[in-house]
């Protein structure tokens, strides 16, 4: 069986397992946008909370944009990097006020050159917010597609690119919301539960948990 094909069945079990749609919770691609960056290496509780403090005193792109990152970054000072968060999300509402009227572009080139947007951001935004396939990798789908042998990469960006050839694209689009909830039940960081994965028969990761 070739990698695709291997590829292709275990996200075929895993999508029979867990259900839902890669979509986003936030109602506009700027909140969607606003609330990734902000996610970034903080917990999602805690940026849930910063973030909606954060919109209920700057509701728009443009309100934003005329704060200061010193008026922004007390707002959002419990989660982790919240001074660089409060100059991005900053520069960030300026860019997307003065170059592209008030609109995050739904497109991959567009998002990575604004202030504090990477790939792994570009990406979340166009699949959750846009509903357009791409491949959003996080520590889950890092670890997960290196575990199940479909690449072999040190960090998330090798990851990305190795999996746009490794997963068929009709996979991109649920890819992270899949693995994301797979690596939460079963294969977690620390001692993966084999005994009970629903795809232990396509995995290469050796040796595999035993029953406790």
């Amino acid at each position: 069986m070739s990698a695709i094909a291997r590829a292709d069945q275990v996200m075929r079990a895993l999508r029979a397992r867990y259900r839902g749609r890669a979509e986003s919770a936030k109602a506009t691609p700027w909140k969607s946008l606003l609330f990734t960056v902000l996610s970034a290496r903080s917990r999602d509780v805690e940026t849930e909370k910063v973030y909606r403090m954060l919109l209920a005193r700057y509701p728009t792109p443009q309100k934003l944009a005329r704060a200061t990152p010193q008026q922004v970054a007390p707002l959002i000072a419990r989660i982790g990097l919240f001074r660089s968060k409060a100059k991005n999300v900053v520069a960030l509402a300026r860019r997307i006020t003065a170059d592209h009227g008030g609109k995050v572009p739904a497109d991959l080139d567009a998002l990575v050159e604004l202030p504090g947007v990477g790939r792994k951001t570009a990406n979340c935004v166009l699949v959750y917010a846009f509903g357009i396939p791409a491949v959003c990798v996080d520590t889950h789908v890092h670890r997960i597609a290196n575990r199940l042998g479909w690449v072999k990469t040190r960090t998330p960006e090798q990851t990305e690119r190795a999996l746009r050839a490794a997963l068929a694209k009709r996979h991109w689009l649920n890819v992270n919301h899949t693995l994301i909830q797979f690596g939460r039940d079963i294969c977690v960081p620390r001692k993966p539960q084999c005994w009970r994965c629903p795809v232990a028969r396509w995995c290469s990761y050796r040796p595999k948990t035993p029953h406790p």
